[in-house]
């Protein structure tokens, strides 16, 4: 057997076993597999990866592994600016839209109180939220971290809190969203865009209490939902405003 030393840093840590983090890794390995799929084999997905350094060198995914090298595997970097050298990712997608898998409900209503364009849907399998985050270039959110390890996987994250009131916390400071939030401009229950209503249209639809305390109101041009600014409203803003 052959043996390379691996080196994870910062969060790419959190998807290795407690006793293997932040040290570095000997890994036993025959034949001469592509870093990508050994760094795969050792429980990272690759779209998790932003630069792989071999003996000192930046390599792309396909460079295959040698008896007694060094890699060394860096994530997703914000700020450092690491253009000179081969950056595995693609570029960050022009417009911010995500896809979410069945774990992450609670997350997704809250993507989209935020006004980020968020697909949900119980019943969708893991090859058609591939599918759609390809034909649709949409980063995947996801618990599950095989998922991530799909060949056509570009852009995708995985949750790493199980708590619901940190998920969303986790998304925008994982993509910088701050200054993107826009907050109840889509609909909650199908993920449309809301339109302004004038109450003369939907007054017949309102209950009396609703009728007589508000006067502004949006619509869903979908599903016909109807949304005002109540107490639940409130509830939400200051939710989503504590920790903006």
């Amino acid at each position: 057997m052959k043996i390379a030393k691996f080196r994870f840093y910062e969060e790419l840590n959190d998807f290795l076993p407690s006793k293997r983090r932040k040290i570095s890794l000997d890994h036993e390995f025959s034949g001469s597999p592509s870093v990508k799929d050994s760094i795969e084999a050792l429980g990272v997905p690759h779209v998790e990866v932003d630069l792989v350094v071999v003996n000192g060198m930046s390599v792309d995914f396909k460079y295959h592994l040698k008896d007694g090298d060094n890699v060394s595997v860096y994530p997703v970097f914000e700020s450092l600016d690491i253009t000179p050298l081969i950056r595995l990712r693609e570029k960050p997608l022009r417009v911010t839209k995500f896809i979410l898998d069945s774990h992450l409900g609670w997350l997704a209503k809250y993507m989209r109180i935020c006004g980020f364009d968020t697909l949900f849907d119980n019943n969708y399998s893991d090859p058609e939220i591939v599918g759609i985050a390809e034909s649709e270039k949409r980063i995947i959110l996801t618990r599950d971290r095989e998922l991530l390890k799909n060949n056509r996987v570009t852009h995708g994250y995985w949750i790493r809190s199980v708590k619901n009131d940190n998920q969303l916390k986790e998304v925008l400071r994982r993509f910088d969203l701050y200054r993107q939030v826009s907050l109840f401009t889509r609909c909650l229950k199908c993920n449309t865009v809301l339109e302004e209503v004038n109450k003369e249209e939907i007054e017949d639809k309102l209950k009396p209490g609703t009728r007589k305390h508000f006067s502004t109101f949006k619509r869903c041009p979908v599903c016909k939902r109807i949304y005002w600014n109540g107490t639940h409203y409130d509830r939400m803003k200051k939710f989503v405003e504590s920790f903006l």
